[in-house]
């Protein structure tokens, strides 16, 4: 046989087959099929399998769980999101109160229900997509990640300065991240792509009203909000329940740049807000927020237009009120920065007694993939190192693993037994002090969206309550990052915007337009500039 017609081979099937260059294809495969690893056909890239659309989730999703196994290990060291970050020390202390009713008539968490106890915490701020170095300065979400070192063991609130987030459904986050992060060959982030994934995503279509708007550069850390995001639960000594979502307010104030601001402040310091951090409570000036929470009866709610459960919504403050339950405040910077803020590792699923989560897809999705990922970008044992280890006693079954600090066995327990049950003095299951939580689940097992996706309605909303100089942003800022992409894309996030508001519509289509009529390709001029403008040197 002639060597140069052999098929390539690249597994350990010498006649090329069965390997990953083979074309043999499932009845429903076509050229274009999405496939797993395992070679099967991806037939919804959309939605997880839950008890019903609105959940819970089901661990048997293995699609997802392969999917996102993978993309929490893509990044070494490096976080895969939220690289750049900032941190600080300081405390919580709760008030005891929602309105005028005891904070125990809805939570028994004690982080909220003992007012004498100021609760260590460790605060970490973030950009979602750019990488460790990046500025400060440029257009991304916030993150707004808070662990509670309290009596109870760590409580983690892993949430970003925005309320609310781009996708519903935890299948598409490696997706929206790949599109966000830069093109695999070109190694540039590309507009093109990024608006190729949202615009095909309508459920952004709120999240991309916020970001492109001065909301996407917070001024900084500062004076910037924080959220959960998602809805959690607060669960009562009775064993009831109520949603809740937590929103942080800065007593400074909130304060956002425009993109010309950013843009000169990036010129002469890129690491602005991690400076203005520091130098602040360096000098004694400490940032304080406090903590706010809505609380709804959990359940299906029909009389809304949008399901309670999906992180793209907010719940607005004229039906589900705020309520002031505590203050944080920052008073000591980290010691060392590598120690503390880059080994700082969080995970939604980190809650203690009295707190609970709900049925939101994307918020369980997360509660896998957070810590999952700690363990690959830290170490298995990244609970023993001093920034995330409780503040209390700690006494585990678990044994070894790369970077074993030391044994988690409290004196007087039976070294021998690193198991349970056992009769031979080894560590027992705690006392039942309050009933569980049992909330009811019932429904089909399917891979379905939710009944009230409702993609558009909320983000009209916010362009109308934006303020006018808010609007001119968000319109400038989308005109200039959509005009050169592809048309069927431009066309596309038109099409979205007006179905959230027809004026943001009009406006965006004509500002495109203006855009593209006086076209500067900045870009592209600043690499010719670079090549000749720059002065030649000897060599040394």
């Amino acid at each position: 046989m002639d060597e140069s017609k052999k098929a390539p081979s690249f597994g350990t099937n010498v006649t090329g087959q069965g390997d990953a260059l083979d074309q043999r294809k499932a009845a429903n495969e076509k050229d274009d099929t999405l496939t797993t690893r395992q070679g099967h056909p991806v037939k919804d890239n959309q939605n997880v399998r839950t008890v019903g659309n609105r959940g819970p989730m089901t661990l048997e999703n293995y699609d997802f769980l392969e999917k996102i196994s993978h993309f929490d290990r893509e990044r070494i060291p490096e976080r895969v999101v939220h690289a750049r970050g900032a941190g600080a020390h300081g405390y919580f202390q709760s008030y005891g109160k929602v309105g005028e009713e005891p904070i125990s008539k809805y939570t028994r968490a004690k982080v909220f229900t003992n007012t004498e106890v100021k609760t260590p915490v460790f605060v970490r701020f973030s950009s979602v997509i750019h990488g460790i170095h990046s500025p400060e300065t440029l257009r991304d979400p916030r993150g707004f990640a808070v662990k509670f070192y309290t009596e109870d063991g760590n409580w983690d609130l892993v949430g970003n300065n925005l309320k609310i987030f781009f996708i519903r459904d935890p299948l598409k986050f490696p997706d929206m991240v790949h599109a966000f992060k830069p093109d695999p060959v070109t190694n540039r982030q590309s507009m093109e792509r990024f608006f190729d994934f949202v615009s095909q995503s309508p459920e952004s279509t709120h999240m991309i009203t916020f970001v492109f708007s001065p909301w996407g550069i917070p001024a900084n850390y500062r004076n910037m909000q924080g959220s959960g995001v998602h809805a959690y639960k607060w669960v009562n000594e009775e064993g009831k329940a109520m949603l809740v979502k937590y929103h942080w307010e800065p007593v400074q104030g909130i304060k956002n740049l425009t993109q010309k601001e950013a843009e000169q402040i990036q010129g002469k310091n890129f690491n602005h807000a991690t400076q203005d951090l520091y130098e602040a409570i360096e000098k004694g000036d400490y940032p304080e927020w406090e903590l706010y929470v809505q609380l709804m009866e959990d359940g299906e709610h029909p009389e809304l237009d949008f399901d309670p459960l999906d992180p793209t919504k907010l719940w607005y403050k004229d039906q589900f009120p705020w309520h002031k339950v505590g203050k944080m405040v920052l008073n000591k910077n980290p010691e060392n920065y590598f120690a503390e803020v880059e080994q700082a590792a969080f995970g939604t699923g980190v809650l203690v007694d009295g707190l609970d989560f709900s049925d939101d897809k994307l918020l369980q999705g997360r509660t896998f993939s957070y810590s999952d990922t700690q363990r690959y970008r830290v170490g298995p044992n990244y609970l023993q190192l001093p920034i995330n280890a409780p503040k209390k006693r700690v006494a585990t079954n678990q044994r070894d693993g790369q970077m074993t600090y030391h044994v988690d066995s409290p004196p007087g327990i039976n070294p021998h037994v690193n198991y349970e049950p056992s009769v031979l003095n080894g560590l027992k299951e705690a006392d039942k002090v309050n009933p569980d939580h049992t909330p009811h689940v019932s429904g089909e097992v399917k891979y379905e969206a939710i009944s009230r996706p409702n993609n558009f309605g909320q983000a009209g909303e916010t362009y109308r309550r934006f303020s006018d100089w808010e609007r001119d942003e968000l319109i400038a800022n989308l005109a200039n990052a959509l005009a050169d992409v592809d048309k069927r894309i431009q066309k596309q996030m038109i099409e979205n915007v007006t179905e959230a508001d027809r004026d943001y519509g009009k406006r965006l289509e004509e500002a495109i337009k203006r855009v593209q009529e006086s076209v500067d390709d900045k870009e592209g001029h600043a690499v010719k500039e670079a090549e000749q403008e720059g002065m030649p040197s000897d060599p040394y």
